[in-house]
């Protein structure tokens, strides 16, 4: 267990694995889950590389300041920066699931010259019409007041959230306004230009993100993309054998 202090913000995150001179993977949850939500994917993983593991801020062991102001994508980019930073790390596999997917594709956006593969689990790169970012947006307000009336008891059942243990729910209000909420069109117009290898993994029954896996890997040049059978939006615990075969056969190209 490890903690970067981010300008008087704690951070938490893991570094797992033996010390190799490829390339570890940087992994990030999606939101109102935590870091133990690859628990299933560590062992198999980490015996190739390390893996950094971390908690969004307002989640887990990570603090969850009462400013809202501290809590956004970009704020959340410039963790990942410092954990990259304080583990030594110049260039990783950058990776994650759900908002967690979204904040790998910001991280490249921000700073690609420091990723060295992408991997797009059950996630989607935002909207180019306002229309459909302003539902987005909307729906992320209706969950920080369910948070916010109702606490912890407001968390959805799903195998990810259902491995988390969070400090309180008023850090996953803060940042399902501020960091989960979206303002641009910046990342889901930047798949055209990526150039590191790409993988995109989605579960056959998660249904809400099955066609936006179909556009980042029609987008992203030379793309690869995986369906995993029987798994839901989680796919990485509902099917972690299969999820971690595909993972590694995408590492072993890399």
């Amino acid at each position: 267990m490890s903690i970067l202090n981010r300008e008087g913000v704690n951070i938490f995150y893991e570094v797992d694995g033996v010390g190799s001179d490829r390339p570890p993977i940087l992994l990030t949850h999606g939101y109102s889950a935590t870091s133990e939500m690859w628990r299933s994917n560590l062992e198999a993983l980490s015996a190739r590389r390390r893996v950094i593991t971390w908690d969004i801020r307002g989640h887990g062991r990570s603090d969850s300041p009462e400013d809202q102001s501290l809590y956004s994508s970009e704020l959340s980019v410039a963790d990942m920066e410092a954990i990259l930073d304080v583990t030594g790390t110049q260039k990783a596999l950058v990776g994650g699931l759900s908002l967690g997917g979204y904040l790998s594709l910001a991280f490249h956006l921000r700073h690609p010259e420091r990723v060295a593969a992408l991997m797009l689990f059950d996630t989607g790169p935002g909207f180019k019409r306002d229309e459909p970012r302003d539902a987005w947006n909307r729906t992320a307000e209706a969950t920080a007041a369910a948070y916010e009336a109702r606490g912890l008891e407001a968390l959805p059942n799903r195998p990810e959230v259902g491995r988390a243990t969070h400090r309180g729910a008023a850090g996953l209000a803060k940042a399902a306004r501020g960091i989960l909420a979206q303002y641009d069109a910046r990342v889901i117009e930047s798949l055209s230009s990526i150039a590191v290898p790409v993988l995109v993994v989605v579960g056959a029954l998660d249904s809400p993100f099955l066609a936006a896996s179909d556009y980042m890997a029609s987008k992203v040049p030379g793309a690869l993309k995986a369906v995993i059978p029987d798994a839901g939006h989680a796919s990485n615990i509902d099917q972690p054998e299969a999820f971690n075969r595909i993972v590694l056969d995408f590492l072993d190209r890399v």
